[in-house]
């Protein structure tokens, strides 16, 4: 088993926008493909930004005990992280790096302890997280809703985490969670 880096935060925080920077940076990260229950959005590819599932073969998958972790994180909506994933990365040799929901990234640090390092990435505000999540274009306006509603919960969960990033400035969170990775993976 090897080392993991966790970030979570509301939908909209830009974790996945860090992630991909720091993806950049570290050569020996690697990201581990979420496995989820819904229809892609946009330009996402099967394989490249999720494994796209049916309910019926994730829900056969979630039996047979094939994810480390999952979640119905909305309504009929579910997301998990699958074991063959993660064994895929350490074989590798690489560090997994995870962009997940906030109870998976619990569930994950929970699971894996001191060989995991979560990071929470925080909004400036909730105004500025409806801001971004209406800029996408790719939801319509009740899933927003949803998102902002289900946001404030997981904003209370922060302190479950090991370190808490503020993504007003992108650069500066990406220079804060670059120190705190190359901190934990020394």
């Amino acid at each position: 088993m090897g080392k993991l880096i966790i970030f979570s935060a509301p939908s909209g925080s830009g974790k996945t926008t860090i992630v991909r920077e720091l993806l950049k940076h570290f050569k020996n990260f690697e990201f581990s493909i979420s496995a989820t229950s819904r229809s892609p959005r946009g330009a996402e590819q099967n394989g490249v930004d999720y494994y796209f599932l049916s309910s019926e073969e994730f829900r056969k998958r979630v039996e047979r005990g094939e994810f480390v972790e999952w979640e119905e994180v909305y309504a009929g909506t579910c997301y998990g992280t699958l074991r063959s994933e993660m064994e895929r990365i350490w074989a590798a040799g690489n560090i997994i790096v995870f962009d997940v929901d906030v109870m998976g990234g619990i569930n994950l640090k929970r699971l894996f302890k001191d060989d995991a390092c979560s990071i929470f990435i925080m909004p400036p505000s909730v105004e500025e997280l409806e801001r971004r999540l209406r800029g996408r274009g790719t939801d319509a306006e009740e899933v927003i809703a949803k998102r902002i509603a289900k946001a404030e919960f997981e904003l209370s969960k922060s302190s479950e985490f090991d370190h808490t990033v503020i993504n007003d400035v992108l650069d500066d969170a990406v220079k804060e969670a670059t120190e705190i990775i190359e901190s934990f993976i020394k």
